[in-house]
């Protein structure tokens, strides 16, 4: 786990504000979603993504890393035995924050954290395939464009020099006739 940024922290100290983050991690796994504080879901979602990125990857090596952050074998099974699968075809922005209103008792802004268990949807992976051609069509039809412009330069060349060639062959001949 990083450490924890200096300056204003969540808790009274480091160690305080690792707890706090630490238990947010586990009631999110828990419960797919927490209601907290603006600052702390800001805070908890870099190590959520990481934890989960970790959980999808499976090997041993990551498995301690989350124990080490978590400290539950319970709540490190469900992160990668029930949730890894669901987050395997994502890349990435495996949370969501939804700003949800000021809290009554001393206005401090509220959200809700939530992990994105839908699906990618098809179609986003059509328009990504659909872009990725588009621009391999577009790279190939410049390098095309630039094949023609150094073959016109070319030809335009050649019929240059046939051009002042016929030239001297015409001048050679008016030549010969006046002689």
């Amino acid at each position: 786990m990083p450490k924890p940024t200096k300056g204003p922290r969540l808790g009274g100290s480091a160690a305080h504000q690792r707890h706090i983050i630490a238990n947010l991690c586990k009631d999110l796994i828990r419960n797919k979603s927490v209601r907290t504080t603006q600052a702390r879901a800001k805070a908890v979602q870099p190590y959520m993504e990481k934890l989960i990125t970790k959980a999808k990857r499976g090997d041993t090596a990551n498995r301690r890393q989350a124990l080490k952050v978590l400290g539950d074998r319970e709540l490190a099974y469900i992160l990668f035995e029930e949730l890894a699968p669901l987050f395997a075809e994502r890349d990435g922005g495996y949370t969501r924050i939804t700003k949800i209103g000021n809290r009554k008792g001393d206005n401090a802004p509220m959200a809700v954290i939530s992990l994105v268990t839908e699906k990618v949807s098809p179609k986003q992976a059509v328009v990504q395939e659909a872009e990725k051609a588009a621009a391999k069509a577009a790279a190939a039809e410049e390098s095309a464009e630039e094949v023609e412009e150094s073959e016109s330069a070319e030809s335009a060349e050649s019929a240059e020099s046939s051009e002042s060639a016929e030239l001297a062959d015409d001048a050679e001949a008016t030549d010969d006739a006046e002689k």
